[in-house]
């Protein structure tokens, strides 16, 4: 066999090794077959394919260029030219020679798919889509522009057409498993985690080492409740891609819904050694290393995610940035940061200035915590006490169904209770424009489960930030935060993008009908002492910070025989907080963990045996606090600088104990110290609040029903009268 006939021979079968997908064999047919015939454009072309389907772009590309040398207008070495710039250039770059390429042959449905790719990475998204329909329109059964063009309306967020897109592609080439991995990251758009997990399973059958596929399964698996076997599906994509920052990130959300901690604190710092820049990332550093009280690097990483907050970062969540900074200039940057990035408006809002004309006022209250948790805790009293005559109340509920005893309450509570898990951000939007909502309540703000995507389609006329979230959302789609007069003063407007709703008395709803378990367990049963003073802190641990330690170890060391009584959140805080104890003098057997108990009327018991309640900061004990001064236990707390900082301020001046709003730290101690060294002033205050519990408006549930209906009226009165949004102040209401 001459030379010529040899080479033919190693193409066909380099070009059978190709389509078989065997890529490493392909290569060396089609390498001797141009050892054999040199300068071949049919070999040195498809050489480049392969090059480039083996992630060779650089190969592919000195392969191209010698080929152009000699054929400048070879079509095929201009469109792989392009994929290779694609990945190692830029796609301005790209583009030049998918341009060039068709300029030698403008019908060239290859190039116009990959044109469109270049396109879809430079957001031109409206000729990204034209280049694909042009590839189509050439060659309508071409599933790989079906599925670029999925990708193109996946931007664009028509989210129907591109999932009928994948569907076409598919039918066409059933295993394509990038098609059924973006099938699943529609179905995830489009909030429906259990087929997008059918889809990705798919595609791992095919391609079991799919990275991208293995990382967005276990989001979905997430989403779906199921935190273990996404964590393992993470950690497979991480076996096939050590250096996948995005898998990184997302098995530190599994690590959290584990509660593991002190694993989550290592995964952020790997995370943070592949990408030093990812989005959010020291920002969750920094809170799970505040969940486990490890404080070595506290001082610096607060002031340095703060800086960065300043500077328009995405350096930190909304939530996690509430115990970090008292500045609520700089809560309002971390807010508006995080919306941009996460939950723009909607380009088409659902709602479009129509006036609603009921009978009643339509409220739909949007949560996902309708279940056994502390808002559903709060505020299950409000939704049994609205006025029927005067207002429709319907529950949209988004989280998980527990069906626990708070659950079946909570369904009985309201006209209409909805479960719309399985329905997307804009689905939702379009069930309240049906149902004609006048007023949407959200109650999530930046909370686990929580959907801001709902209200960023203008869901309803008037949209409030209300009780799940303290602290502005910055967003501009929410038209009204409820507040009062302590949790946010006149001169903090400017920090806050909704318009301010003062109530009269407090902000927080307390529901009235929360049960206090009769029997009291004894403080031997719980490992207190019988006789020394119970300071009692049952904050969550991300709460604390070395400097509010500081204060209550030396409160320890002044107050003999005093003990501190924790929640015992996890394990890693525990040992922590007792070797910070031990490093600063005190014996650690004098910080006592109580472990959760299941039932609310029990753990409302425990407060019982405690004698004062220390608050936190700069987030302070929200719930948490009510629950105290519920059972009767007094709450020492300090005068904050944001809304999270000021709610037990607020609480207590609602049930008529203002004394106990210290106004600096070392007035915090002082009364601290004073209260442990005179019982008989401590004992006037337990009876105070035992006696305003029942006569001050803390937790009157039916007074403050009045207050907040007579906001909701103004706010939809307003609305009819095509005004826009305004704050005001909701007078007292006898």
């Amino acid at each position: 066999m001459d030379r010529l006939a040899e080479a033919k021979q190693l193409f066909l079968d380099a070009l059978a090794l190709q389509e078989r997908g065997d890529l490493e064999q392909a290569k060396c047919a089609y390498q001797e077959a141009l050892a054999l015939a040199p300068g071949r454009p049919s070999v040195m072309n498809n050489l480049a394919a392969v090059f480039i389907e083996l992630k060779n772009y650089p190969e592919a590309r000195l392969l191209c260029e010698r080929l152009l040398e000699l054929h400048p207008e070879d079509e095929t070495a201009l469109l792989n030219l392009g994929n290779c710039q694609l990945k190692l250039d830029s796609a301005e770059v790209a583009l030049l020679s998918y341009d060039k390429a068709l300029g030698v042959k403008p019908e060239f449905a290859d190039a116009l798919n990959s044109r469109g790719s270049a396109l879809l990475e430079l957001k031109r998204l409206q000729e990204a889509l034209e280049s694909c329909d042009r590839a189509l329109a050439l060659k309508p059964d071409y599933a790989e522009a079906l599925n670029n063009r999925g990708n193109v309306l996946l931007e664009l967020k028509r989210l129907g057409e591109a999932l009928a897109s994948y569907d076409r592609a598919l039918a066409i080439k059933p295993g394509y498993a990038e098609a059924l991995y973006n099938r699943g990251n529609v179905l995830l758009e489009l909030e429906r985690p259990g087929e997008a997990l059918a889809s990705y399973e798919r595609a791992l059958a095919i391609k079991p080492d799919y990275a991208e596929a293995l990382n967005n399964r276990g989001y979905a698996l997430l989403q779906l409740n199921r935190p273990q076997e996404a964590l393992a599906s993470y950690d497979r994509a991480l076996a096939t891609k050590p250096d996948f920052a995005e898998a990184l990130n997302n098995r530190g959300d599994a690590l959290l819904d584990l509660g593991r901690h002190e694993e989550l604190i290592e995964n952020y710092r790997t995370l943070l050694s592949v990408k030093p820049d990812y989005d959010y990332a020291r920002g969750g550093l920094l809170r799970a290393q505040m969940q486990c009280c490890e404080w070595a690097e506290y001082g610096e990483s607060a002031a340095q995610t703060s800086e960065d907050i300043r500077a328009g970062k995405r350096a930190d969540t909304p939530f996690n940035f509430l115990a970090v900074s008292e500045s609520p200039a700089d809560q309002l940057r971390c807010s508006r940061t995080f919306v941009a990035d996460k939950y723009p408006a909607a380009a088409q809002p659902v709602w479009r200035g129509e006036r609603y004309r009921h009978d009643k006022i339509r409220v739909a209250y949007l949560s996902a915590d309708l279940r056994d948790h502390a808002v559903a805790h709060l505020i299950a009293g409000l939704f049994e006490a609205h006025d029927r005559t005067r207002f429709d109340i319907a529950a949209i509920s988004f989280g998980p169904d527990s069906n626990d005893e708070m659950r079946v309450r909570l369904r009985a509570a309201f006209n209409r209770f909805i479960d719309v898990r399985s329905k997307s951000d804009q689905d939702i939007a379009l069930l309240l424009r049906e149902l004609e909502i006048d007023i949407a309540v959200d109650l999530q703000g930046f909370t686990k489960y929580c959907r801001p995507g709902i209200l960023a389609h203008r869901a309803a006329p008037v949209q409030i930030n209300y009780l799940g979230y303290p602290g502005t959302m910055g967003a501009q789609y929410i038209d009204y935060i409820i507040g009062d007069q302590h949790v946010i003063p006149p001169e903090h407007h400017s920090y806050y993008t909704e318009k301010i709703v003062y109530l009269p008395d407090c902000y927080q709803v307390n529901d009235s009908k929360r049960r206090i378990a009769a029997r009291t367990p004894t403080r031997a049963e719980l490992g207190l002492p019988d006789d020394g003073f119970v300071f009692c802190s049952f904050n969550n641990t991300y709460k604390f910070t070395p400097v509010m330690f500081d204060i209550w170890m030396r409160l320890l060391r002044h107050v003999e025989g005093s003990v501190l009584w924790l929640q015992e959140v996890n394990v890693t805080a525990a040992k922590n907080l007792r070797r910070e104890a031990i490093e600063r003098g005190i014996d650690a057997n004098r910080l006592v963990f109580a472990p959760r108990v299941p039932r609310l009327e029990d753990h409302l018991a425990r407060y019982r045996l405690a004698d004062l309640f220390l608050d936190t900061l700069p987030f302070t004990a929200q719930a948490t606090a009510s629950d105290a001064l519920w059972a009767g236990l007094p709450v020492l707390t300090r005068l904050g600088g944001a809304f999270a900082g000021r709610v037990a301020a607020s609480l207590l001046n609602a049930v008529g104990l203002p004394e106990l709003i210290a106004g600096s730290r070392e007035d915090y101690e002082a009364l601290a110290l004073k209260l442990a060294f005179n019982r008989e002033l401590l004992a006037d205050i337990k009876a105070r609040l035992a006696q305003n519990r029942a006569t001050y408006p803390l937790f009157n549930t039916d007074r403050f029903r009045r207050h907040i209906e007579a906001a909701y009226v103004t706010m939809w009165e307003r609305g009819q009268r095509g005004e826009p949004p305004a704050g005001f102040a909701v007078p007292q209401l006898s």
